[in-house]
């Protein structure tokens, strides 16, 4: 159940999760930057931020998703 405070629209995916550390993970982050923001101004800065913030990349093979009913 969700709390009160929740609200808005929502789904929820099922599956295996797989994490990709750094360095592994640098190049999806970049393709993924490139696919929602076009070309960085500075990609050694970009890439010396993700390093900083020791991103993660979290992959999920879905093998279910819904919601599959309203409520």
């Amino acid at each position: 159940m969700f709390p009160d405070g929740f609200f808005g629209d929502w789904i929820y995916v099922e599956g295996e999760a797989e994490v990709l550390s750094l360095p592994e993970a640098m190049e999806p982050l970049v393709d993924y930057y490139r696919r929602i923001n076009g070309e960085a101004d500075d990609w050694d800065d970009y890439r010396a931020g993700m390093e900083r913030e020791r991103r993660v990349v979290l992959r999920i093979t879905p093998t279910r998703a819904g919601p599959d009913r309203q409520g």
